[in-house]
C-alpha cells in the first residue's frame, strides 16, 4: 500500500525548521512516488571545532531487514512528524560509519555535557537540526536536563530543570565519555522489534553496547541477546555482573539460555546455574545434557501444554499470548499431569486449525491427534529436519522412551543450526554490492575540519 506525502519541514518548538532527531527514530522514509522504502534509524553529523555546530550529512535509512544505508541530507525534500521524503536516489550500499563521524542517537544522547560558561553538567536529552539558507542542516540545539535537586520552602525533591540551549552554550560532545547513559537512545527504539533492535546494538562499539545492555531491563535485553550473534552474547553477558547476568538467563528461553551458556567457560557457566531460581536452572541443566544438533539439544523446554480435561476455548486462550513464538502457538501438547516438562503421559497433539474447527467447550482429548509418532530426543538435526519437512510442520513434540513430554522443537530453532554458524553475523555485516555514490563521497569526506 502507497500514500502520497505532501507537506513541508516540521516545525518544532515553535521554531519553523527545528527537528529534534530523536523524535525521528522509527518514522517511514517514502520515495516521490509515495512509497515507503524503510525508516529512520539515526542522523550521522560531523562534529567540528567550536563555536561552528556540527553539520548534519544524512540520515540513516533501514532499508530491510538490519539493512542500513545512507541518505545524504541533500537528498531529503520532507520531513514531517511522522514521514520523510527523499528524492528518490538512494544507494544500497551498507552504510558503515567513519571515524570523522558521529552517531546523533547512538552516540550522543545521554551524554554528560557541561556548559561553557559556568562548568555545570547536565544530561542530554536530544538534539535538534536546523536548516541555513544555503540548504545545509547544521546541530544548532541542544535539550538538556540538570539531574535532581533539592526544592525548597515545604522540602520537597523535583526533577531538575530541562531546557533547549545553543549548541554553542555546551561543551564535551567529542570527549570519551565513560559510564554514559542509555536511557534516551532505548526510548528511542522502544518501539523496534527485538531483532531489530539487536542489530543496532551489534553494530554499536563496545562501550556503548555494554552501556545500552546495562541500562535494558532483563526482559527486553534478553529478547535482544536471544537475537544476537554468539560472540556478542558473550560478550555482553560477560559485562553484567553474575547477579544481573542470571535474572538475564531466567528470562531467556531455556533453549537459548542453555545455548548461550554452552558457549561460556565450565566455571563461570556453572556459577551462572548456581544463581538461577531452581526452576529456572532445571531445564537449562537438562538442556545442556544433550548434544547441540539433537532433538533434545533443540527443543525448548516451554511449549503450550494442556490437560485431557481442558476444553478448546481454554488450549486457545492459552496459545493467544502475545509473547508466545508464533511457532509455538501452532499447536498445543496434551499431556496427563503434571503439564510442566517432563509431563505425564503425552497422549497427543491438537493443531491450531483443529482448535479454530471446534465448539469452545469440545475437550481437546476428543480431537487429539495421536497418529504421527513423535521426536525422540537423541534423533539428529537431519531427521528432525525431515520429520518436519515431511509433514509440513512448524514444531513436533520430543517424546522420551516413557512417553513422557520433555518439550518441542521449532522450525525456527532447525534453521538457526542448518544455516551457517555465522548466518547472523552475515545478516548483520553483507554489504550490497553498490557503486560509489559521487554525491555521498562529497558529502561525507572531510566534514570533521571544515
Amino acid at each position: 500500500m502507497s500514500c502520497k506525502i505532501t507537506g513541508s519541514v516540521l516545525p518544532m518548538s515553535g521554531s519553523p525548521g527545528r527537528v529534534f532527531i530523536a523524535r525521528l527514530a522509527g518514522i517511514a522514509v517514502f520515495d516521490p512516488a509515495g512509497d515507503q522504502v524503510g525508516r529512520v534509524r539515526d542522523v550521522v553529523v560531523a562534529l567540528r571545532l567550536a563555536p561552528r555546530p556540527p553539520r548534519v550529512l544524512g540520515l540513516v535509512v533501514e532499508v530491510g531487514p538490519r539493512r542500513p544505508v545512507f541518505l545524504p541530507i541533500t537528498r531529503v525534500t520532507v520531513v514531517e512528524a511522522d514521514a520523510i521524503v527523499f528524492d528518490g536516489r538512494l544507494n544500497m550500499r551498507r552504510f558503515h560509519k567513519r571515524e570523522s563521524e558521529t552517531l546523533v542517537i547512538a552516540e550522543m544522547l545521554d551524554r554528560t555535557v557541561r556548559f561553557r560558561a559556568s562548568g555545570e553538567p547536565v544530561s542530554v536529552v536530544d538534539v535538534a537540526m536546523e536548516p541555513t539558507r544555503t540548504r545545509d542542516w547544521l546541530i544548532g540545539k541542544v535539550a538538556v536536563n540538570r539531574g535532581r535537586r533539592g526544592g525548597r520552602g515545604r522540602g520537597l525533591r523535583r526533577r531538575g530543570e530541562s531546557l533547549v540551549v545553543d549548541f554553542d552554550a555546551v561543551e564535551g560532545f567529542s570527549a570519551v565519555e565513560h559510564g554514559q547513559g542509555a536511557a534516551g537512545l532505548i526510548a528511542a527504539f522502544e518501539r523496534m522489534k527485538p531483532a531489530d533492535l539487536a542489530g543496532i546494538v551489534h553494530e554499536l562499539p563496545e562501550k556503548r553496547r555494554t552501556e545500552v545492555a546495562v541500562a535494558l531491563d532483563d526482559e527486553r535485553l534478553a529478547d535482544v541477546l536471544e537475537e544476537l550473534p554468539e560472540d556478542d552474547q558473550v560478550e555482553i553477558l560477560g559485562k553484567l555482573e553474575d547477579d544481573r547476568a542470571a535474572d538475564v538467563l531466567e528470562a531467556m528461553g531455556p533453549d537459548d539460555a542453555a545455548d548461550l551458556l554452552g558457549e561460556l567457560p565450565t566455571e563461570q557457566r556453572e556459577r551462572l546455574l548456581t544463581l538461577m531460581e531452581p526452576r529456572d536452572a532445571a531445564p537449562v541443566r537438562r538442556l545442556l545434557t544433550y548434544a547441540d544438533d539433537s532433538a533434545g539439544g533443540l527443543m525448548t523446554t516451554d511449549p503450550v501444554i494442556v490437560a485431557p480435561d481442558a476444553t478448546v476455548a481454554e488450549a486457545l486462550a492459552q496459545i493467544r499470548n502475545p509473547d508466545l513464538n508464533p511457532a509455538l502457538a501452532a499447536q498445543v501438547y496434551v499431556c496427563r499431569p503434571p503439564t510442566a516438562t517432563p509431563t505425564g503421559r503425552y497422549l497427543g497433539t491438537v493443531h491450531f486449525q483443529r482448535l479454530l474447527r471446534e465448539p469452545p467447550p469440545t475437550l481437546v482429548s476428543g480431537i487429539v491427534d495421536a497418529e504421527l509418532d513423535p521426536l525422540r530426543p537423541t534423533m539428529s538435526l537431519a531427521a528432525v529436519a525431515m520429520f518436519l519437512a515431511t509433514y509440513n510442520l512448524v514444531a513436533g513434540a520430543v517424546v522420551d522412551e516413557d512417553g513422557h513430554l520433555l518439550g518441542s522443537v521449532t522450525i525456527d530453532d532447525v534453521l538457526d543450526h542448518l544455516l551457517p554458524e555465522d548466518w547472523r553475523e552475515t545478516v548483520m555485516d553483507a554489504s550490497a554490492e553498490a557503486p560509489s555514490d559521487p554525491e555521498e563521497e562529497a558529502l561525507r569526506g572531510g566534514e570533521g575540519t571544515r
